[in-house]
């Protein structure tokens, strides 16, 4: 998502120099992470692993608690794939972007940016260990495919076209990100 952040669609508020985080996986020292992440441990969202347990407006103050701006909100969680079905009654009109990379392509990749050393947002309080980070990565992409396969939407190869799907501005072009390049599978709901 973070190469979607950069329309000027997008509410950016949530912005902050300790909502970043920066790697060299890449071979560069290349900014990765940025904006609230809504997650068990995390800043936002600590109690989204059980959101189908709490009313619809209290969820929207959670996803408000971050943002002061105008714009489209990105409410970025990984925990939500196992809530897509109460996401899709209590937010029809929201589009639910699914990012998929496949279990052990997405560990890896998370051990090559820092393992537990990531700074945001902060995963050790949630994963535990290397063990336990593998078997949560391996449920939340049976869910994230169940929701794949059970609802219609589009698919998309590049955050340009993602913008289209999401009807925003695309980002400018020093932003353009060819996802199956990068591994991973998107597809709006």
């Amino acid at each position: 998502m973070k190469n979607i952040y950069f329309s000027t669609s997008i509410d950016q508020s949530d912005y902050s120099d300790a909502r970043t985080y920066y790697h060299d996986a890449s071979g560069t020292m290349d900014l990765m992470h940025l904006g609230a992440y809504y997650d068990p441990g995390m800043e936002f969202g600590n109690f989204f692993d059980h959101i189908d347990d709490y009313s619809k407006e209290y969820c929207e103050k959670e996803f408000d608690r971050p943002f002061s701006g105008d714009g489209v909100r990105i409410v970025k969680s990984h925990v939500f794939c196992h809530h897509i079905p109460f996401l899709k009654k209590h937010w029809p009109e929201c589009p639910i972007v699914l990012v998929h990379r496949p279990n052990d392509a997405c560990l890896g990749w998370w051990v090559k940016c820092g393992h537990f050393n990531i700074t945001y947002p902060t995963y050790d309080q949630y994963y535990k260990d290397l063990r336990n980070m593998s078997k949560i990565i391996d449920e939340q992409n049976e869910y994230l495919l169940l929701s794949w396969r059970e609802y219609t939407g589009t698919i998309v190869t590049s955050n340009h076209r993602l913008a289209d799907a999401l009807k925003i501005n695309p980002p400018p072009e020093e932003y353009d990100q060819d996802y199956l390049v990068s591994n991973i599978m998107v597809k709006v709901i």
